[in-house]
């Protein structure tokens, strides 16, 4: 294990942490896969978990000692130590439990791959906050979905915020996004899904939709729940390409609710503890 304290906010090692932005990060290898950044302990050790390659490791000082289960697991790593002062002015922003991990990114699987023995999938359609991104990824994994499908819009998982705000669940549960190639959304993928024998449920406020508790839903062995983006919700041909058209109610005039938290309803009702 290799510990090297920081006095010097130049150096070139850390301006993965410092200088780059999540997508200079993410094509850093091009055309291999690129860079992401993890924070805190708990996601840094999910990542760990997942399979994932570390690259160096930057901590506070202070941290070190809750930190040593994680630096057990970064043999040959070179881990960076600052006190919290210089890691503040590094980052541009204070961090409670200061611990960050750059890793490498992995090729990312085939829908066919991501859903194989799956019974219930998350599909987000353009759901470009990262908060947004993780929240609803944390919902799949607590609430029964199998894998989790985004759309090439969508704000990538990797980004520190989306995988922090997951804690972690980004590396826990199986998930792709598409390319942003013609035709691949929603054509491509829906005929994908409905070969490997997928039913489709647009969450959609729409006077013709069937309630979430509709009994011929919630027996389909085998479903996919796709979600809007924030505001307009999903696009008119993505709910015209579903076999359902699925409605959360609403009391006291309130119009909608937000992504994540419809995904929370509607993962909690249609996922795998409500049909087992």
């Amino acid at each position: 294990m290799e510990i090297i304290e920081v006095t010097d906010l130049n150096r070139p090692e850390l301006t993965v942490y410092a200088e780059l932005s999540e997508r200079q990060l993410a094509t850093i290898y091009e055309p291999e896969e690129g860079l992401f950044i993890t924070e805190s302990p708990k996601v840094i050790e999910r990542a760990l978990d997942g399979g994932y390659e570390p690259v160096s490791f930057l901590a506070e000082k202070g941290q070190l000692a809750e930190a040593e289960e994680i630096l057990d697991r970064m043999e040959d790593v070179p881990i960076y130590v600052a006190p919290d002062e210089i890691l503040t002015k590094l980052t541009g922003y204070h961090l409670t439990r200061g611990l960050w991990c750059a890793m490498r990114r992995r090729t990312l699987p085939t829908i066919e791959e991501v859903c194989q023995g799956a019974k219930r999938i998350a599909i987000l359609e353009e759901v470009v906050n990262p908060t947004n991104v993780g929240a609803l990824f944390r919902c799949a994994a607590a609430l029964g979905m199998d894998a989790v499908i985004l759309t090439g819009g969508c704000s990538d998982p990797l980004y520190r915020r989306a995988s922090r705000v997951s804690m972690g669940t980004v590396f826990q549960i199986p998930w792709t996004m598409l390319s942003k190639k013609d035709g691949v959304w929603p054509e491509q993928a829906m005929n994908t899904l409905k070969e490997m024998g997928f039913k489709t449920a647009a969450m959609a406020l729409r006077e013709d939709s069937v309630g979430i508790d509709d009994p011929q839903l919630n027996s389909e062995e085998k479903l996919v729940i796709v979600l809007g983006t924030e505001g307009d919700g999903l696009a008119g041909d993505t709910i015209a390409d579903c076999d359902y058209m699925v409605m959360i109610p609403m009391a006291h005039g309130v119009d909608s609710l937000n992504v994540a938290a419809a995904g929370a309803v509607a993962f909690w009702q249609l996922g795998h503890q409500r049909q087992e």
